[in-house]
């Protein structure tokens, strides 16, 4: 949809943008529905069951248990930005969303990208002293330092939304209005401004592409160092260590892996790149929740405790 500007300048501004979507078949469409239905219901009730877990559960009130419930809180935000408008689309012949809907859109999927990297980052920081400094574990993850990594988290996905919005908030938009994505793609978006954006490209996906490769190598280092020091001190202790590190490094892999691909690959696949996007907003929060339950004896029997509290307390109303 296209309306006239105030200042009546010789062009329009666009008030919507179109989504082309994921496929114009209806046989694929239907299976995308029930697939992307299944694990988006699946996400939100393990990542739900699992903040419900940690808080309710004294036994899990430790500053991993702390870190992982933020983290499912996110995936949570992670597959609600993007997934209910994707899905409801499916059968859409007009896929629509309006420009404020856009930018808010963008604006969230940025937030909660910074703040998963932090939470990362903080998780694997919490190994790092759990296997290295077993001793001075709780001295340095005081409950201090775990409010001063969700305060970080928080700030750095604000900041580093705000900047990437500050970029194009103000772009013209003057007549193509077509989106060959699911969802609000940022540098699809900025294509679609009516000026040179080339300079304007490169600097969001800089900024993109910097913090999640920054962020992925500073993951990697961090996992070597653990390995390195505990195969120093004990060769017993390694494969306990790859025990516990393996399924932080899982996470770690099916978040950044779709990033790197979409901010730093030259020229991505459409079909690829759709791909990718809608593994990181269906499949990635559901797999998160499941890497970290099953491979957790604690959690497991925490989260048995919880369901049996909940189907007695039903019982009884």
């Amino acid at each position: 949809m296209l309306t006239k500007p105030m200042d009546g300048a010789n062009h329009s501004a666009v008030s919507e943008f179109v989504f082309l979507g994921l496929t114009d078949s209806w046989e694929i469409q239907f299976l995308l529905f029930a697939v992307s239905s299944t694990f988006y219901v699946a996400s939100m009730m393990g990542n739900s069951l699992i903040i419900l877990t940690v808080t309710s559960d004294p036994h899990l009130h430790s500053p991993m248990y702390f870190l992982l419930a933020n983290l499912s809180f996110i995936d949570l935000g992670v597959s609600s930005v993007t997934s209910p408008k994707m899905i409801y689309d499916l059968f859409r012949k007009h896929k629509v969303i309006s420009f404020r809907g856009c930018i808010t859109q963008i604006f969230f999927i940025h937030v909660i990208g910074g703040v998963e990297m932090v939470l990362l980052i903080a998780m694997a920081f919490d190994r790092y002293v759990a296997i290295c400094k077993p001793l001075h574990y709780l001295t340095i993850m005081s409950p201090r330092m775990c409010i001063f990594f969700l305060v970080a988290a928080w700030m750095t996905g604000l900041t580093h939304s705000m900047v990437q919005l500050a970029f194009v908030v103000k772009l013209p938009f003057c007549g193509p209005n077509v989106l060959d994505s699911f969802y609000c793609d940022l540098p699809r978006f900025i294509k679609l401004a009516c000026t040179d954006t080339h300079q304007l490209e490169f600097m969001v996906t800089a900024n993109s592409g910097f913090i999640s490769v920054g962020s992925f190598f500073i993951l990697i280092i961090s996992y070597i160092i653990i390995i390195f020091t505990v195969q120093k001190y004990s060769s017993d202790g390694l494969s306990k260590a790859l025990s516990t590190l393996s399924a932080h490094i899982t996470v770690v892999v099916l978040f950044f892996g779709p990033l790197i691909f979409i901010y730093v690959w030259p020229s991505p696949s459409t079909h690829l790149d759709k791909f990718l996007a809608m593994f990181d907003a269906v499949l990635t929060p559901f797999l998160n929740a499941i890497i970290y339950t099953f491979r957790n004896q604690e959690m497991k029997v925490a989260m048995r405790r919880v369901c049996g509290q909940l189907v007695n307390c039903r019982k009884i109303s």
